[in-house]
């Protein structure tokens, strides 16, 4: 994983890399991140021996590990089996060229760059070269047959109740979000770029201002806060409004709102919908690809709107406002569905994976 930047892939990764090294003697992280070290336990770390700047961009990332990579291909002879997570059509070209073992874990749905022609044709060729493919959806892996001809395993994402229900408790000096019961408590959890989508969220609260008695935290960091900040302002919507940088424990915030939201236009398997509906929050989505709309059981469990329609997301926030009743019954057939994570279950598959390869 050269650059860890700490989102929803990064916690699999976490939780993966810690359960594979408890299960498995010579495990490695190699990646050009040294901030998220702590996070990792029983197992080396592999950092390129360079001096990166904290903002710098992941090709040069990616280049180094990758360097470090064959390295390691070298000096462990060949006696390996690599996880990617991150920069997947280089590791598998590289585990291609030395003839190592490789197993994918494809993250984000193929709609999110399959339109690009350069990408679908080395992509095309690259889930060709390794031994297994894992994605974290049904709808994904149905994708990845229907686009590619690649037959994916599925492995949900592990879900670490004890830690979040843990977690969740943890004191929060912000007061934005106080006990008004008449205020509805909005949040948003993820990275300001596109593919987040936080201005369709943003165009959504704008409706509703003077429609119904709200307050929405934004959580994350990103390219699209300038703009983001700029339309808050020009719409004055600063006291209803606020974004507070990245938070390793978002947990406790996610606990003072009442309805969480997601505007993404692709994904793979939102973990921030599954820790939301933990934390006992109803959920609106896009029905983006991939996740949501198998997380929600296709709005048995929450409601889904169209990708970009602020509009339509507006009418569903006034919805939620006015029927908590009906959201109330959505939301605990949400969390009984839930033990389709389960963290044990789900860790254990990744595990038989890895065993295989290592015969």
């Amino acid at each position: 994983m050269p650059s860890i930047e700490g989102g929803g892939v990064e916690k699999n990764l976490f939780i993966i890399a810690n359960y594979l090294s408890e299960k498995l003697k010579n495990t490695l992280i190699l990646t050009s991140t040294n901030e998220f070290n702590n996070k990792f336990k029983n197992t080396n770390i592999v950092n390129p021996n360079f001096n990166f700047k904290k903002n710098q961009g992941r090709r040069l990332r990616y280049l180094l590990c990758l360097f470090e990579l064959i390295k390691l291909i070298f000096k462990y002879k060949k006696n390996i089996v690599v996880l990617a997570f991150q920069a997947n059509l280089y590791c598998a070209i590289i585990c291609k060229i030395f003839n190592v073992k490789i197993v994918i874990r494809s993250n984000s749905s193929p709609s999110g760059w399959s339109n690009n022609f350069i990408k679908k044709f080395l992509y095309k060729i690259l889930f060709k070269v390794p031994n297994k493919v894992i994605v974290n959806s049904n709808d994904f892996k149905r994708e990845l047959k229907q686009k590619f001809n690649i037959n994916a395993l599925c492995i949900f994402n592990p879900l670490n109740k004890k830690e979040i229900l843990k977690k969740r408790n943890e004191t929060v000096s912000l007061r934005f979000f106080n006990s008004d019961k008449k205020i509805i408590k909005i949040i948003f959890v993820g990275r300001f770029v596109n593919q987040k989508d936080p201005m369709t969220f943003l165009k959504a609260l704008l409706i509703i201002n003077k429609k119904i008695n709200f307050k929405a935290l934004m959580i994350g960091r990103g390219i699209l806060k300038k703009d983001m900040l700029n339309f808050i302002k020009h719409n004055e919507l600063n006291k209803k409004i606020k974004l507070l940088n990245f938070q390793n424990n978002p947990y406790k915030y996610i606990k003072k709102s009442d309805l969480f939201v997601l505007t993404s236009k692709f994904e793979g398997l939102p973990n921030v919908l599954l820790e939301a509906i933990c934390l006992n929050k109803f959920v609106i989505s896009t029905d983006c690809p991939t996740g949501p709309r198998e997380i929600l059981d296709n709005k048995k469990g929450g409601i889904l709107f169209n990708i970009g329609d602020s509009k339509s997301l507006a009418e569903n926030i006034i919805y939620f406002s006015k029927n908590k009743k009906k959201c109330k019954s959505k939301l605990n057939f949400a969390k009984r569905r839930l033990y389709r994570f389960d963290y044990n279950t789900n860790l254990n598959k990744y595990l038989i994976v890895i065993k295989k390869y290592l015969i």
